[in-house]
C-alpha cells in the first residue's frame, strides 16, 4: 500500500500543471464545479467497502500494463496534435491529459493491489471517469440536445395548461407579442449531470439489481427534460400572466436549484420503488428457503 501511495505522489507531480488547471477551471466553470467532489466520494466508497478487501495486496501487470500503455497513447496522442497544429480548447486539452492521468492511477492500483482487490472496488474506481471534463464537441451536443427537447417539453406543458403557444425550433411565440428563446442556459446540463451523478450513487448504494441500476440512471434524462421544460413553461406563464419583466424575475435567473430539488421527487420515488421491489423479493427468497 506504500508503494501505491508513493506512485500516487509520483503521478500527481507529473500531472501537477493538467492536476491544477482542472481544479482551476472547475473552480470557474458552471458546468464542471462538481469535479472536485469526484475523488473525494471514490476515496469514501473505497473506505465502505474495506470490510471486503483482501488480506493481501497481489499483482496484476498484464492489466496494469494494458492500462498504463492507453495513457502513453493519449498523451503522445496529445503531444502530436499539439505539434501538428491543433489548439485544443481547455476542455479538450484537459479530457485527453486526465483521462491519460487516470490511466496510469488505474495502471498502478492494478500493479500494486492486484485484480482481486480491484473487483472490490471496481466501481469507485470507475466512478473517478466523471473527473474527465466532456470534450467541447460532446458538450455542445449534449448542450443542444437539451435545449431542443426542452422546448418540445415546455410547448407540451403549456398547451396542456391551455395557453396558446407556436414553437418555432427553440422559440416559442406567446400571446401579447412575447417570444421566449429557449438558450443554452436553459439546457439545465449541469443539473442533469449532478442528477447523473445521484442515480449511479443511489443506485450503487441502494440496488443490487444491475437492470434496476440502469433504469435508475436512464430515466435521469426525460426527468430532466421534464423538469426543464416545467421551468420554462412556468416562466413563460409569469411573463404572460403576470409581467413581461418576469423574464428578469429571480425564479428565472436563480431559481435553478429550486426546480432542481423538484425533480428530486420523482427520483426518490422510483428509487424507493425499485428498492422496495428488490426488498420483497429477497424477504419471498427467505421465505422459500425456510420452507
Amino acid at each position: 500500500m506504500i508503494r501505491l501511495v508513493l506512485y500516487l505522489l509520483a503521478l500527481c507531480a507529473c500531472f501537477a500543471r493538467p492536476l491544477f488547471k482542472l481544479g482551476d477551471y472547475s473552480l470557474h466553470s458552471e458546468f464542471f464545479s462538481y469535479i472536485l467532489l469526484i475523488p473525494v466520494i471514490s476515496v469514501y466508497l473505497i473506505w465502505l467497502k474495506r470490510p471486503l478487501l483482501p488480506k493481501q495486496a497481489g499483482t496484476s501487470w498484464r492489466w496494469g500494463l494494458a492500462a498504463a500503455l492507453g495513457g502513453f497513447a493519449l498523451l503522445a496522442g496529445c503531444k502530436w496534435s499539439v505539434h501538428s497544429g491543433w489548439t485544443p480548447q481547455t476542455e479538450d486539452y484537459l479530457t485527453l491529459m486526465i483521462a491519460s492521468f487516470l490511466l496510469f492511477v488505474v495502471a498502478g492500483c492494478f500493479i500494486f493491489l492486484g485484480s482481486a482487490f480491484m473487483r472490490v472496488i471496481a466501481f469507485p474506481i470507475a466512478f473517478l471517469v466523471f473527473m474527465i471534463p466532456m470534450p467541447s464537441a460532446l458538450l455542445d451536443w449534449t448542450e443542444m440536445f437539451f435545449q431542443q427537447t426542452s422546448a418540445v417539453a415546455a410547448h407540451g406543458f403549456l398547451a396542456v395548461a391551455g395557453m396558446q403557444v407556436v414553437r418555432n425550433d427553440l422559440l416559442l411565440r406567446l400571446p401579447g407579442d412575447f417570444a421566449l428563446l429557449v438558450a443554452p442556459e436553459c439546457s439545465g446540463i449541469h443539473s442533469t449531470m449532478v442528477l447523473l451523478i445521484t442515480a449511479l450513487l443511489a443506485g450503487y448504494l441502494f440496488l443490487h439489481s444491475g437492470w434496476k441500476r440502469a433504469l435508475l440512471v436512464v430515466l435521469v434524462v426525460p426527468l430532466a427534460i421534464l423538469r426543464n421544460g416545467f421551468r420554462i413553461a412556468v416562466v413563460a406563464e409569469l411573463c404572460v400572466r403576470i409581467s413581461h419583466d418576469m423574464i428578469n424575475s429571480p425564479i428565472h435567473r436563480r431559481g435553478g436549484p429550486i426546480f432542481f430539488a423538484l425533480s428530486l421527487i420523482p427520483f426518490f420515488a422510483i428509487l424507493l420503488l425499485l428498492r422496495k421491489s428488490e426488498l420483497g423479493r429477497l424477504k419471498n427468497v427467505s421465505s422459500t428457503e425456510k420452507v
